[in-house]
């Protein structure tokens, strides 16, 4: 009789076995991250963008900033960023602070200390007074700490953790001309004009794809100027081999290229941003920036203007 009671047993102890392993197997999902949350944390809330991407702007509205006599709006070129995105167990952190000269430092080196990543310190424009640096960020855990860590480091600078009010106009601009030239849909906000065009493959980190909220997409802004005239800036993404013949398009339209560097560590495959400025007819500038597109792989969709 022993054995005819030792054989269920040995199979039930097989099965239990058997199903620990499975599960011992299987990736760990965390749950969606709770966003409110992480606002609490970070001091500051945002907005749930593409590829459920939880995305907080920081623009320097406190900075009053001049490039070539413009005063540059700070959603043109002022416009600091932290994005949020689940990873698995565990969330993933980038960002790119506006900073001045004297908060580097010790933004740097508190955020260090909280276990966020520096990945890119340098400048985008030329000539802009004050001098403004842009710090790059990269951050992998519990996305409350990660939140936490970022406003510690922040706290240290003078960037506003609160919105002001909005007053700002629309974009008076030929935007429906841009848009033809272009061949893809701008979007005004706060009187900026911007584009913001995924590459045709996604960039991914640690296996994972980069929506364009997390900074993949090359990002172009207007800023009306004049009757008929806008001040660009913004950055393009590229591969290597993109790299001189952007340089070459752009200068060809008269489109200065003010920086060319990484903002992330170990993307695959390797980018680089480039970083333009000018100020001229904004119909001009769009063709310039146009030929610029023609040699970098882009994605061409449903966004794109037929």
């Amino acid at each position: 009789m022993r054995p005819a009671i030792v054989r269920p047993v040995l199979a039930t102890l097989a099965v239990a076995a058997l199903a620990g392993a499975i599960v011992a197997m299987t990736p760990a999902f965390a749950a969606e991250p709770d966003w409110n949350e992480v606002a609490h944390a970070l001091g500051k809330s945002g907005a749930v963008q593409g590829g459920g991407v939880y995305r907080v702007g920081f623009p320097r509205t406190d900075l009053t900033v001049t490039l070539d006599r413009v005063t540059l709006r700070p959603g043109f070129a002022l416009g600091g960023w932290v994005a949020f995105q689940p990873m698995g167990a565990e969330t993933m952190v980038m960002g790119d602070l506006v900073l001045t000269q004297d908060e580097v430092n010790p933004v740097m080196r508190k955020l260090q200390e909280g276990g966020i990543t520096i990945t890119g310190l340098h400048n985008h424009l030329v000539r802009a007074e004050p001098m403004t640096l842009y710090m790059h960020i990269e951050g992998h855990g519990e996305s409350v700490k990660l939140a936490a860590a970022i406003h510690d480091g922040l706290a240290l600078s003078k960037a506003p953790f609160s919105s002001p009010p909005g007053t700002a106009t629309p974009a008076d601009i030929d935007m429906v001309g841009i848009d033809r030239i272009m061949g893809y849909f701008g979007q005004d906000n706060g009187g900026i004009y911007q584009f913001g065009i995924p590459r045709a493959k996604p960039v991914t980190e640690r296996g994972m794809a980069l929506p364009g909220p997390m900074g993949s997409a090359n990002a172009i802004n207007f800023q009306p100027t004049g009757f008929s005239t806008a001040a660009i800036t913004g950055d393009f993404v590229l591969a290597a081999e993109e790299v001189n013949p952007v340089i070459k398009a752009l200068q060809a339209s008269g489109i200065e290229v003010t920086a060319l560097h990484s903002h992330m560590l170990s993307e695959q495959p390797r980018m680089f941003f480039m970083h333009f400025w000018a100020n001229d007819d904004a119909l001009k500038l769009a063709k310039g920036l146009r030929a610029a597109l023609d040699h970098v792989d882009v994605k061409k969709d449903a966004a794109q203007l037929k």
